[in-house]
C-alpha cells in the first residue's frame, strides 16, 4: 500500500499546514466569516437593484413629465422638478446604505479577539443581524422595483422608514461589535 493512502500521517500533515498558513477552511469561525461575507453581499445586490429602479424611475419620470423649453413656458414646472430631485435623493441614500453594508466590519482573526471575545458566537449573532439587512433589503427593493416614478413618490413615507430601519440594524450592528 502506497504512503498515499494513509489517512492519519495525511491528515496530520494537512492540519500542520493550514495552521501553517493561518488559516484552516473547515474551522467552524471560517465558515461562518465566509457566511457573513456573503449574506452581506446579497444585501448589497438587493440594495443595488433598488438604487437601478429608482434610478430608472427618475430618468423615466424626467422624460415624461418635464417638458422642453418653450419661449412661452422657459422654465419646468418648480413641483415637477423637486419630485425628479426627491427620486434622484432617494436613489443617493440606497446606494450609500449599499456602501455602508459593504464596508461593515468583520472581527478579526487574531489572538486579541479570541481571546476576549468567543468569535464563533460573535459571528453566528453578526449572521443573525445580517439576515436582517437582506430581509430589509429586499423589502425595500420590492417596493421599487417595476414602480414608475410617481408610484414612489407615493410610497416615499414607508421607502423613507425602510432606509430609516436599514440604517439602525447597521448601528446595531457596529455596536454589537464595539
Amino acid at each position: 500500500m502506497s504512503r498515499f493512502y494513509e489517512v492519519g500521517p495525511l491528515a496530520k500533515v494537512g492540519i500542520n499546514l493550514f495552521y501553517g498558513y493561518g488559516y484552516n477552511f473547515y474551522r467552524l469561525e471560517n465558515q461562518l466569516r465566509a457566511d457573513d461575507q456573503r449574506v452581506r453581499q446579497m444585501a448589497c445586490s438587493l440594495l443595488a437593484r433598488a438604487r437601478a429602479a429608482v434610478d430608472g424611475a427618475e430618468g423615466r419620470y424626467r422624460r415624461e413629465n418635464i417638458q422642453p423649453p418653450s419661449r412661452a413656458n422657459p422654465f419646468p414646472d418648480p413641483g415637477i422638478v423637486a419630485n425628479a430631485q426627491a427620486l434622484e435623493r432617494l436613489g443617493r441614500e440606497v446606494g450609500a446604505l449599499e456602501g455602508q453594508i459593504r464596508h461593515q466590519p468583520v472581527p478579526e482573526n487574531d489572538r486579541m479577539t479570541q481571546r476576549y471575545r468567543l468569535e464563533a458566537a460573535t459571528l453566528a449573532a453578526l449572521a443573525e443581524k445580517d439576515a436582517v439587512l437582506v430581509g430589509q433589503a429586499d423589502l425595500l427593493r420590492s417596493i421599487v422595483e417595476g414602480a414608475a416614478g410617481d408610484a414612489i413618490l407615493a410610497n416615499g413615507r414607508e421607502i423613507e422608514d425602510g432606509i430609516a430601519a436599514i440604517t439602525a440594524t447597521l448601528r446595531d450592528r457596529q455596536s454589537f461589535l464595539s
